[in-house]
């Protein structure tokens, strides 16, 4: 893709012998890589490590800078800054053939886990008696 190309929802990329493809292949879940919920729309984020992380997911994945064409809907899918929308226009190649290094991916996960963390302990706090 370049500079003016529309990122428009893809098809799923399955793997033979990948549990989680498998999972999703049903339609179901997978402890490490929830179902998408929006699989019509295109997910976008503020934090390029986490957006790193799912373009590192697709062969020859890239990382782009975009502008979102539609309404732009925030998810409650995850615990970083995201949002859905219909499409978005690529602004710019941020990186090519993105791969994480062992060490990004234990970072992220840390980021993701102190996130997951902090949104439990507001929500209980916001249920306890005062």
């Amino acid at each position: 893709m370049h500079r003016g190309d529309l990122v428009v929802p893809g098809r799923p990329h399955f793997v033979d012998g990948c549990d989680v493809c498998d999972a999703h292949k049903a339609g179901q879940s997978h402890e490490v890589d929830p179902l998408t919920v929006h699989q019509d729309r295109i997910y976008i984020t503020t934090d390029r490590e986490y957006a790193r992380f799912y373009a590192s997911k697709y062969p020859r994945g890239d990382l782009y800078t975009v502008d979102p064409v539609g309404e732009l809907v925030p998810s409650q899918e995850d615990h970083f800054p995201t949002w859905h929308v219909a499409e978005a226009r690529v602004h710019g190649v941020y990186d090519r053939y993105v791969q994480l290094t062992w060490k990004q991916r234990r970072t992220l996960m840390r980021r993701w886990e102190r996130a997951d963390r902090e949104v439990w302990f507001a929500r209980l706090a916001s249920t306890s008696p005062a």
